[in-house]
């Protein structure tokens, strides 16, 4: 991945964007997208869609949400230690002892999720989780006035870490999950502005609320009334110890993009990708999911009167965690798939199966 697009997906991946908050993250997408787009549209649901012209053919949707999982606070008590609940699906196990940035109006303010020392928990109680309702924030106040001088009731909170590079390729960061998929679909709009004309109308949207319901891709699906959708998203590593292959696939990182197969997939959009990827000599990974997927995919497919629909997978490790993992090579070549695939798009092309 070169410089420029690493630092890009970098800014993305780190600006703070928690379900219900994700207008910091649109805004970097934003500026990529600003003279590149023939149309750069928010709607209300704050949904950021992208269009690019094209000449009449199908209308094709990729989508890629750029909200994060975290947490909210709720309660500050009279010592000035914060409650917080859950945006999306937190692991309880992770978060004690974590390392937090509240995010406000006024700036971001660091603190701590605090947990009891080791030595101070019997032992019967050291391999208990604790539940979430009773894990707290710290950030150094001493009282509930001190803290309220800060934050607000509903100020979202985020893990304190960013991106970092790892060996052969590989890089960690919490929240890759899915800003690498609104990552990918903006490349693919910026590199096939850049290689003319196409006959597909093309719609790049980063979606938001996947984390909490799949509820942005139901709205911008709804409004960009698309003929064919490819959803980016990630997908479940199976390459690393304790997961096992026989329920999910085999699933590697650094051996492509997945593409799902199953009743949530169209199957003339399926085949499609997979022609391309062998026509491009672009490694893929193929797994089978028999029931709608738990990805924006879902509600596109069934979106008015439905949609050819397709969804691309990123192997990722740790999925969920401040230390989800992938390879930056999937991602390149998920981008040179979707470019592919798109050009190849045209009107005569018949998605309904026989």
């Amino acid at each position: 991945m070169n410089e420029n697009d690493f630092d890009f997906l970098k800014e993305l991946v780190e600006t703070p964007s928690p379900s219900g908050y994700e207008q910091p993250a649109q805004r970097v997408i934003k500026k990529q997208l600003d003279g590149i787009a023939d149309d750069l549209q928010t709607d209300v649901m704050g949904n950021l869609i992208a269009h690019l012209d094209g000449r009449g053919g199908p209308r094709v949707m990729l989508a890629g949400h750029c909200d994060e999982i975290g947490f909210m606070v709720q309660f500050i008590d009279d010592r000035g230690f914060i409650y917080f609940g859950a945006i999306g699906g937190v692991d309880p196990h992770l978060s004690p002892g974590q390392r937090i940035i509240i995010h406000t109006e006024q700036g971001d303010v660091p603190g701590v999720i605090g947990k009891k020392a080791i030595h101070l928990i019997e032992p019967k109680d050291r391999e208990k989780v604790i539940n979430l309702k009773k894990q707290f924030i710290d950030i150094g106040c001493s009282s509930r006035e001190e803290v309220e001088d800060l934050i607000q009731i509903g100020d979202p909170v985020t893990f304190a870490v960013g991106v970092q590079t790892l060996q052969n390729d590989r890089a960690t960061s919490r929240a890759f999950d899915d800003k690498m998929g609104s990552f990918i679909v903006t490349e693919v709009m910026k590199r096939i502005k850049g290689q003319g004309s196409i006959s597909a109308e093309l719609f790049a949207v980063s979606t938001v609320q996947e984390e909490i319901g799949l509820r942005g891709a139901a709205t911008s699906s709804y409004g960009v009334k698309p003929d064919i959708g490819i959803v980016v998203e990630v997908t479940h590593a199976t390459d690393y110890p304790d997961v096992e292959q026989s329920s999910i696939g085999r699933v590697e990182l650094g051996q492509g993009p997945v593409i799902v197969r199953g009743a949530n997939i169209n199957p003339i959009l399926f085949k499609l990708l997979v022609e391309t990827a062998a026509e491009e000599e672009i490694p893929i990974q193929i797994v089978g999911v028999p029931r709608a997927t738990g990805t924006d995919a879902n509600v596109m497919q069934l979106s008015r009167g439905g949609v050819a629909t397709a969804l691309l997978g990123i192997p990722l490790r740790y999925m969920h965690t401040p230390v989800e993992t992938l390879s930056l090579s999937d991602l390149e070549k998920a981008i040179d798939l979707l470019v592919a695939v798109v050009k190849r798009i045209d009107g005569s092309f018949s998605f309904v199966p026989q």
